[in-house]
């Protein structure tokens, strides 16, 4: 799957020194919830999921995998390979994963994503009951593109990806058209 984000993104990810740490947790718990892993194959999954902008440190993962194990939500897998230490979720770690990803859904559904930076302004509020009406449009747009991907990555499937693609792709366009009426009027 090739992201064409990329090239906005990469310099800023490349010079970014970390990831925020509910971020780093919830990625580890997952991967572990896939699967026993060790840590590098945690680093290595995690920068090939980031298409190589990310990898996080063995300074950042071996002490997250060390409270994971503290708090009682990781532990080292049975059956390991000489000189390979894997780890896999616990119950309560499966359950603490479970609970992370309900809570925002849940975020998401309450608040929605990020607003559009008009929504900072002033002057922004002064405009009809129909401006006000255009943030709910974005608001709820956004709520679905997140629902969208979380769906996604539960389940993915290339018919969906598609259209999907397809469908950001118009709407692009249109409010690219938009924005070109608006600046030459």
């Amino acid at each position: 799957m090739n992201c064409s984000h990329k090239h906005h993104f990469g310099p800023w990810m490349r010079h970014m020194a970390s990831a925020p740490k509910g971020f780093l947790k919830y990625s580890v718990l997952k991967l572990l919830g896939e699967k026993p892993r060790s840590g590098s194959e945690i680093m290595n999954e995690i920068e090939g999921k980031t298409d190589g902008h990310w990898k996080p440190s063995p300074g950042s993962i071996y002490p997250l995998l060390a409270w994971l194990q503290d708090k009682g939500y990781a532990k080292e897998a049975p059956d390991q390979e000489p000189g390979m230490k894997r780890y896999t979720l616990t119950d309560e770690g499966q359950a603490f994963l479970e609970d992370h990803v309900k809570r925002r859904k849940e975020i998401r559904e309450r608040f929605g994503a990020f607003r559009p930076p008009f929504h900072m302004f002033p002057w922004f509020n002064s405009y009809p009951e129909k401006a006000k009406e255009l943030l709910e449009a974005g608001k709820s747009f956004m709520k679905a593109s997140w629902s969208l991907f979380d769906n996604l990555r539960e389940k993915y499937t290339e018919e969906a990806a598609t259209q999907a693609k397809e469908v950001f792709k118009q709407a692009t366009e249109k409010l690219n058209e938009i924005a070109k009426t608006l600046k030459t009027s």
